[in-house]
């Protein structure tokens, strides 16, 4: 079995704490037509620089039944800045229009096969996988992005598309995994394409 989720899979539950004091799970998105699901962190070059599309994004697709819902998995031992504190201060600052989740038992980063910060996963209104990669080509320095496969994805889908391309490489620092050296990546973690 491939380390990061297959096209078609169906998103693994979850139940997490959130930074507005809530739990969620993907119960809790059941309303929405799709879900956008990120993992994210606080400091990564590759997050910070492409936030504010990614946010542009999604204020435009959320009024259409599209969920955006960032999860933060890395390792605090690792990274101390990706403390759930961090992540609260965070989106008291940015505002973000996601909900900001701790996966600090890094099972729900494993059960999705997350690979590095960001990447993306969007999932169908049966909560099926049709998307999994890079939210742009240039996440780091967005003046220099010359494609949006988010955007691109969430086009398609709300036109009652198929997704023309499911599968691309996220770009990004590599999941902190508790325990592991910085750079670390799990022995099955590979290229997407």
């Amino acid at each position: 079995m491939s380390f990061t989720l297959a096209i078609g899979a169906v998103a693994p539950d979850f139940s997490l704490p959130a930074t507005d004091g809530k739990a969620y799970s993907l119960h809790s998105f059941e309303g929405d037509q799709f879900l956008v699901i990120t993992f994210t962190c606080n400091h990564c070059p590759y997050v910070v620089g492409s936030d504010e599309v990614t946010r542009a994004t999604a204020d435009q697709f959320t009024p259409h039944g599209v969920s955006f819902v960032a999860i933060n998995s890395n390792s605090v031992h690792t990274h101390p800045d990706d403390s759930f504190e961090h992540m609260v201060e965070r989106m008291n600052t940015h505002k973000f229009p996601w909900v900001y989740l701790h996966d600090e038992s890094q099972e729900v980063a494993k059960a999705y096969g997350a690979l590095r910060t960001p990447h993306f996963y969007i999932f169908d209104e049966n909560r099926k996988l049709v998307y999994t990669g890079r939210g742009v080509d240039s996440p780091r320095d967005t003046s220099k992005m010359t494609t949006n496969e988010l955007d691109q994805a969430l086009t398609e889908l709300l036109a009652g598309k198929p997704v023309s391309t499911p599968v691309t490489n996220p770009i990004g620092c590599n999941v902190k995994w508790d325990g592991q050296d910085a750079h670390w990546m799990p022995a099955d973690a590979c290229d997407l394409v």
